[in-house]
């Protein structure tokens, strides 16, 4: 998008209100470890941007706030849903589909609980709750169930299970694991 000097004058001059969308409507951001205020802030400048370009006159400031807070939420809904599809193909393979071979299946869930309990020591304290949620998951618990039983939002828990799903991948006793459960 190429904006004009006479809209690129109006974006600086209203760069203070992507802060001011920030702070009335994005609670508790810094918890969700999806976005940094930067990474925001540069979205939401996008939204500025966007209001500058289709402006039609008017009240600009309250033009842009709009448009400004559309283009959070859409990000903010995209990392959503990208951390949710993360979370669920990363739990998916922990959870038993049948009892066919229940033998191998027990041991893999013995397995599995002694990597995942080695780990969760070497872990720092956020991938460590990220770990016990993992194990919650695979018991058939929700985010919301577990961020309930853990004092934290569901989109809290989201990120824990993704700092465990990382630093899992890294230690080679869960990384047969997840090559036998594929």
């Amino acid at each position: 998008m190429t904006l004009t000097e006479k809209q690129q004058k109006k974006v600086e001059e209203n760069m203070g209100l992507v802060h001011q969308v920030i702070h009335d409507k994005v609670h508790g951001y810094s918890q969700w470890g999806f976005h940094t205020y930067d990474d925001l802030f540069q979205i939401g400048c996008i939204g500025l941007c966007k209001a500058a370009a289709t402006d039609k006159g008017g009240t600009f400031s309250t033009y842009a706030y709009r448009l400004i807070w559309h283009e959070l939420c859409d990000a903010l809904i995209q990392s959503t849903k990208r951390y949710a599809d993360e979370v669920a193909a990363d739990v998916t393979p922990y959870i038993s589909a049948g009892t066919e071979d229940g033998e191998a299946l027990s041991g893999l869930r013995m397995d599995l609980s002694q990597a995942l309990s080695s780990a969760r020591k070497d872990a720092p304290p956020s991938t460590a709750k990220g770990i016990d949620a993992m194990v919650l998951m695979s018991q058939g618990y929700t985010s919301r169930e577990i961020g309930e039983r853990m004092g934290a939002s569901a989109r809290l828990v989201c990120a824990w299970v993704s700092k465990a799903r990382k630093f899992l991948k890294d230690r080679p006793e869960t990384e047969a694991i997840v090559v036998y459960c594929s």
